[in-house]
């Protein structure tokens, strides 16, 4: 049959159809709340980065948040939206005053689409104007204007309230994790000292800049004490701990750049450069980098970012007329940094021995890589134990963060989830039985041991996480004493060796449901006694109740559930108090009453005789 093409087939869609159409090209993904990048976070952002950009601009040095599960409010107190341009700002596409370069030189945003994006998502959104003692406000409901009041006199200081509630017809039954809007905060006041933003009204202010955003994320302290150096419009804080990997936190106007970007780039390389000149000596980039853990901060005239999410700086230049990117961080490290290392004699002999110890553990295990690789590449294990998705996270496609791969035991579930998959986006990495315990061992073990060795090739992150294939690492196992110990030795192989995986968001718990309650008209799938006591009420007449012993008892068409729109997800998050070699210890460590007690009350083991 031939599609009909004339002139009724072509539609222009107004800005609010085209953005709740097309959400992923304004807030990058939906999602519920669980994953730190989900849309919620990010319409949060959208509003919080124009009273950043009122506060960079030298006005209102205190934000104010207040936030539920029902709605967000914040509160600013700087100039105020002008009064008459408050509809146009609020829900007019390119209308906004970053465009002019005098008034937000080095503002977040460049579009004027943030705020407009917040209208069309929230089903109700209103926006409040404090200007020289009068006040606009307006009110909107799924981008639709609902109430236009007219300027009246107030007592209120000047700036903007904007309060909005997300539209659950679209993000679903979401929830804010307090945890993730708290990260967000301490970032927004490390790189803006002399801002204070409250939270429900516990206040948050940062006087080190940079320097604290380390001290908070670290589990451990560094080997040698963080180098903090500051120039205009640049600041980078550095220091090496005794993780794997390296650890970036990068920023650009104060917007976390999550996935890095020129500015990243050139502080690898200039680092590496600096070092190198330093020690006169040419240490291999590897050697230099393993372990580091860097914030840089940078501010650009006009930025240029890869998605509208702005989470990878595009920009080659600092502005229209100044140096490159890397060039200027180049020459700012070549001084500050070399500078401080000759000034601190006893922090560049610790650096020098890190570097050297690096050197060391890389050359002992190079001839176990290459026979690791040798083996996979001959092997058709590797083949047996991946089946591939089409889409990964560290390619341009636009679906590219709904990326996962699931780690389970046993062909039964694997072959469950692999039936029932999107074979698009969502990958499986099948297990053979329990994994060894990494704890307390080196990471030649990594390529010693066939299961983990072909896990990390298929993750794709023996470089470091940048390359890492899938947004969404989950693990998937039973809900039973065995799985919750394949579970335990999962992360603590991914504690031990790639932390920076876990800090980073990547790694997930799924859950599948214990029971299901059905009688002839419906089925309802229970996670917990309290659902399924709760269905069991709702369906009445003596419904059928199936309890789930294992994956592999589920089957693909019941699967499809579980792993589709309506997946639940648990983070495995690290709070900046966790201490990584602790946790190891009591969880992995010697066997002990507490530690068995522990396990049993709070990693939601569920044992049915």
């Amino acid at each position: 049959m031939t599609a009909i093409y004339t002139e009724d087939s072509i539609r222009t869609l107004d800005w609010k159809e085209h953005i709740r159409k097309r959400p992923g090209m304004y807030i990058g993904k939906l999602g519920d709340g669980s994953a730190q990048d989900d849309g919620i976070y990010v319409l949060l952002k959208e509003v919080m980065d124009n009273s950043i950009d009122e506060f960079m601009m030298g006005y209102g040095k205190t934000i104010e948040i207040e936030m539920t599960d029902n709605f967000v409010k914040v509160r600013d107190y700087g100039r105020g939206i002008p009064l008459g341009k408050l509809k146009d700002v609020a829900s007019k596409m390119n209308t906004g005053a970053k465009y002019d370069s005098k008034a937000f030189k080095k503002s977040v945003g460049l579009n004027g689409v943030g705020i407009k994006a917040v209208n069309a998502l929230s089903s109700n959104f209103k926006i409040e104007a404090y200007r020289e003692g009068e006040v606009k406000s307006i009110e909107f409901a799924s981008g639709e204007l609902v109430r236009d009041d007219e300027i009246q006199k107030t007592i209120e200081k000047n700036g903007t309230l904007t309060t909005f509630v997300p539209d659950r017809d679209i993000f679903g039954e979401f929830h804010y994790i307090e945890e993730y809007v708290v990260i967000l905060i301490h970032n927004y006041v490390f790189l803006n000292s002399g801002l204070t933003i409250k939270l429900n009204g516990e206040k948050y202010f940062s006087e080190n800049g940079l320097r604290d955003l380390l001290e908070q994320n670290m589990s451990t302290d560094g080997i040698y004490p963080i180098i903090h150096l500051k120039g205009e419009d640049i600041e980078i804080a550095l220091t090496h701990g005794n993780q794997y990997g390296e650890e970036y936190y990068s920023f650009v106007n104060g917007q976390h750049t999550t996935q890095g970007g020129s500015h990243l780039i050139a502080f690898r390389e200039s680092y590496i450069k600096t070092i190198r000149e330093f020690y006169k000596k040419d240490f291999d980039p590897s050697d230099i980098r393993t372990s580091i853990v860097a914030a840089i901060s940078i501010k650009v005239e006009e930025p240029v970012f890869e998605s509208q999410t702005k989470t990878k700086l595009g920009s080659k230049n600092i502005g229209p007329n100044g140096p490159t990117i890397r060039n200027f961080i180049g020459d700012f490290l070549k001084k500050e940094l070399d500078n401080f290392l000759h000034r601190n004699s006893e922090v560049a002999e610790a650096l020098q021995r890190k570097i050297i110890e690096s050197e060391k553990e890389r050359k002992a295990i190079s001839g176990i890589k290459k026979l690791a690789k040798q083996r996979a590449k001959k092997s058709s294990l590797h083949n047996k134990k991946l089946r591939d998705c089409r889409i990964h996270f560290n390619e341009n496609d636009e679906r590219k963060s709904e990326s996962v791969i699931f780690i389970t035991e046993g062909d039964s579930a694997s072959g469950s989830i692999t039936k029932s998959r999107d074979v698009n986006t969502q990958a499986v990495f099948s297990l053979k039985g329990k994994p060894l315990n990494t704890y307390g061992l080196t990471k030649k073990i990594v390529y010693e041991n066939e299961e983990f060795n072909l896990l990390q090739a298929a993750l794709d992150i023996e470089e470091g996480v940048e390359n890492l294939r899938y947004n969404k690492v989950i693990i998937a196992t039973d809900a039973d004493v065995d799985g919750m110990h394949i579970r335990l030795l999962l992360i603590t192989f991914f504690l031990q060796f790639f932390p920076d995986m876990i800090k980073n968001g990547h790694l997930y718990i799924l859950q599948t449901p214990l029971f299901r309650v059905r009688n002839k008209k419906e089925t309802i799938y229970c996670y917990s006694e309290d659902e399924r006591t709760n269905a069991v009420n709702k369906l009445k007449n003596s419904p059928e109740i199936t309890r789930f012993k294992g994956l592999g008892e589920i089957s693909p068409d019941e699967f499809k559930h579980f792993i589709g729109k309506d997946i639940r997800l648990d983070p495995v998050r690290l709070r900046r108090d966790d201490a990584v070699k602790d946790l190891l210890e009591f969880y992995m460590g010697k066997n002990t009453p507490e530690r068995q007690d522990f396990i049993v009350e709070n990693l939601k083991i569920d044992v049915v005789d």
